[in-house]
């Protein structure tokens, strides 16, 4: 059992807003708990990148094209960043993708949904990055002090990243009839799933109090996907869009949105697997990760054998 008087001492220092580093005294359940946010958080940067790496053949332009390629090198730089910031809690990255592999390893339930048209590349950028904006701004002030850092660095990409999708929306919803369609039907698709994002309801919620009480978070599920629904309903009206959700109206009263019945079978059967990308995106991760071995390797004899001469001179 742990101390009572360094847990006294542990949570005095998250009260005074004291950032907790890597080698300070921590409760287990801290560590175990930021584990698996860290790591589930670099997961999902890194295959995030794979429905977007789709359309990078197909983008309409070469300055698209640029411009999502740089998307998805910020992305694989953001799991980099997350990962480093998980290996400080005493696990080797290897562990981290075996875990994921194996399927004990979670990542962020949007993104085995599939992207069907160029449209859906801004509907990402607009609310799924938008959406972890929201979050990651909170996480900012996370009480871990590699995880905060780390946030501060990823949120200023972010940033560019939800601009992009925006300005893709606001062209096709200003262009033609088709692009115009095609943009709602992008906005129906990824409502939904965009604030799911937030997870469950904060009563349903296992791991909530217990982060907010250790600052691990620092604003509930709901605080958060509130914020988003009321900032971005007001993006999509101003370029002509609608939002698939009859009850979503102003109420003057709260000064936000009230939104209707999140579909938690749909939210819960793709977390389990069963989502409609779920195989392939693990499937394509395991294959990536075996055919660059090499990379890995190379890597590792070139840092050997500076180390050598290093220390030969």
């Amino acid at each position: 059992m742990e101390d009572a008087k360094k847990l006294e001492a542990f949570q005095a220092k998250i009260d005074a807003d004291i950032k907790i580093e890597p080698k300070d005294w921590m409760p287990e359940k801290y560590r175990q708990t930021l584990i698996r946010q860290i790591s589930q958080h670099a997961h999902s940067e890194v295959i995030g990148m794979q429905p977007e790496g789709n359309w990078l053949t197909r983008a309409p332009s070469l300055r698209s094209k640029k411009i999502l390629m740089a998307k998805i090198q910020d992305e694989a730089g953001h799991g980099l960043y997350l990962y480093c910031a998980a290996e400080t809690l005493g696990v080797k990255r290897e562990q981290f993708l075996e875990w994921l592999h194996e399927g004990k390893a979670k990542y962020s339930s949007v993104f085995n949904y599939p992207t069907l048209t160029w449209a859906d590349i801004g509907a990402i950028g607009w609310l799924v990055d938008g959406a972890a904006i929201v979050n990651q701004v909170s996480l900012q002030g996370t009480s871990y002090g590699p995880y905060s850092r780390a946030m501060v660095k990823i949120c200023m990409e972010e940033s560019f990243h939800q601009r992009q999708g925006y300005e893709i929306m606001v062209t096709l919803a200003n262009g033609t009839d088709e692009q115009k369609e095609m943009a709602q039907d992008a906005l129906n698709r990824w409502w939904w799933p965009s604030i799911m994002m937030f997870g469950p309801h904060d009563a349903d919620s296992a791991h909530s109090n217990q982060s907010l009480k250790w600052k691990i978070k620092r604003e509930s599920n709901d605080e958060l996907r509130q914020k988003f629904i009321d900032k971005t309903v007001e993006q999509g009206h101003h370029i002509g869009l609608t939002f698939p959700d009859p009850n979503l109206k102003w109420n003057k009263d709260k000064g936000h949105y009230d939104f209707g019945a999140i579909d938690w079978d749909e939210f819960w059967n793709v977390v389990k697997g069963y989502g409609a990308g779920n195989k392939k995106r693990l499937a394509h991760h395991k294959e990536a990760h075996e055919l660059g071995s090499w990379v890995r390797e190379a890597a590792i004899a070139y840092a050997n054998k500076k180390n050598n001469i290093q220390k030969s001179a």
